[in-house]
C-alpha cells in the first residue's frame, strides 16, 4: 500500500511535490532577502569592488561547472526513476552527491586560501556577506546531498521512487541559488 502523501493531491499537484515547492518558497524568500541587501549595500559603497577583486574567479567558474554538472546528473536520475529503473536512478544520485562533495571540498579550499590571507567574516561587510552567503548555500549543499543519499539508498531498492523528483526539484534550486551567487561574489568587481 502506498503512503497517503503520495495518492493524495491538491489542485492536481501530488502533496510531495507541493511540499517541496513550499520549501523552494520560503528559501527563495531567505536567499531573495539576502541578496537583495547585497545588491543594496554594493550599489552603495564602490569600494566593495577592491575587496570582491580578491575573490578567484576561476574557482567560483569550477564550482559553477561541478554544480551544473551534478543537475544533470539529478535529472538523468529522474528520468530513470521515471522508466522505473531504481539501480541507475540510484547511482546517477550517488554522481550527483559526488557534486556535492566536490563543490564543498572546493569551497573548504578556497576559504582556507581566503581565510589565510586575512579575509575573515570580520575584515568587512563585503566579506560578512560573502561568507553569509556562501555559507548558507554550503548548508543546502550539505542538507540536499544528505537526502539525496537516503533517497538513493531507496531508490537502489527500487522504492519510493517518486521522491527523486522531489530531490531533483530541489537540487536545482540550489543550482540556481549558486547561479545569482557566482556573479555577484566573483564577477562584478
Amino acid at each position: 500500500m502506498r503512503p497517503i502523501a503520495n495518492t493524495r493531491s491538491a489542485a492536481g499537484v501530488p502533496t510531495g511535490r507541493l511540499a517541496v515547492w513550499w520549501v523552494v518558497a520560503s528559501e527563495i524568500v531567505i536567499f531573495g532577502g539576502l541578496l537583495a541587501s547585497y545588491i543594496m549595500q554594493r550599489l552603495a559603497h564602490p569600494e566593495w569592488a577592491d575587496q570582491a577583486a580578491v575573490t578567484n574567479t576561476y574557482i567560483g567558474a569550477f564550482n559553477t561547472f561541478v554544480l551544473l554538472s551534478s543537475s544533470l546528473s539529478a535529472v538523468l536520475a529522474h528520468q530513470a526513476a521515471e522508466r522505473g529503473d531504481g539501480k541507475r536512478a540510484a547511482n546517477l544520485l550517488y554522481v550527483t552527491c559526488l557534486g556535492a562533495v566536490t563543490f564543498l571540498v572546493v569551497k573548504a579550499f578556497e576559504w582556507n586560501m581566503e581565510i589565510s590571507h586575512g579575509y575573515t567574516l570580520q575584515s568587512n561587510t563585503f566579506w560578512s556577506f560573502y561568507y553569509t552567503a556562501a555559507g548558507i548555500h554550503a548548508l543546502h549543499v550539505i542538507a540536499g546531498a544528505i537526502i539525496m543519499l537516503i533517497i538513493a539508498a531507496d531508490a537502489k531498492k527500487n522504492a519510493e521512487l517518486h521522491r527523486v523528483e522531489l530531490i531533483g526539484i530541489y537540487w536545482h534550486f540550489v543550482d540556481i541559488v549558486w547561479i545569482f551567487l557566482f556573479p555577484l561574489l566573483y564577477i562584478a568587481k
